[in-house]
């Protein structure tokens, strides 16, 4: 038995096999119909250009938003990571303090080291820094190679 070296692709059946499959035809069909029509100065030609316009957007909107939920979910687990390495750390909670930050900012904290996090969170509040301000001071930095 082989050891998979990979992560295994996960299906959204309703929006993998059926959503999107469906849009993507229909945005066929549309093209299809317009070039048929196209270059007619008529309004069936104009009614075919609309719904090939509109079929290719929902297309393209479904296919981003996919990305979409992607990306919320990867800074989610970033902040949870910046919590628990600060409460790791210090012994502390960064829950009574994260109102106080952007997600930018929370993020560029999750490339300091271990060594600089807590004076980097306290600095960070008492002189309201950048993102790029905090990533300047970083001496030690933990590279993210995993973020989209």
């Amino acid at each position: 038995m082989t050891t998979p070296t990979k992560n295994t692709t996960k299906y959204y059946p309703l929006h993998h096999f059926v959503v999107l499959p469906a849009a993507l035809v229909i945005a066929i069909y549309a093209i299809r119909r317009y070039i048929s029509v196209a270059g007619d100065d008529s309004e069936v030609s104009r009614i075919w250009f609309s719904v090939m316009v509109l079929a290719i957007v929902v297309f393209v909107g479904l296919v981003m938003l996919r990305q979409h939920y992607a990306l919320m979910l990867q800074d989610r687990i970033a902040r949870l990571e910046v919590r628990q390495r600060y409460f790791e750390i210090t012994g502390k909670s960064l829950r009574p303090l994260e109102d106080q930050f952007t997600l930018k900012q929370i993020l560029s904290l999750r490339l300091a080291g271990d060594q600089e996090l807590p004076g980097l969170v306290q600095a960070a509040i008492q002189e309201k820094l950048a993102p790029k301000d905090i990533q300047a001071r970083i001496q030690d930095f933990q590279f993210d190679t995993m973020r989209v």
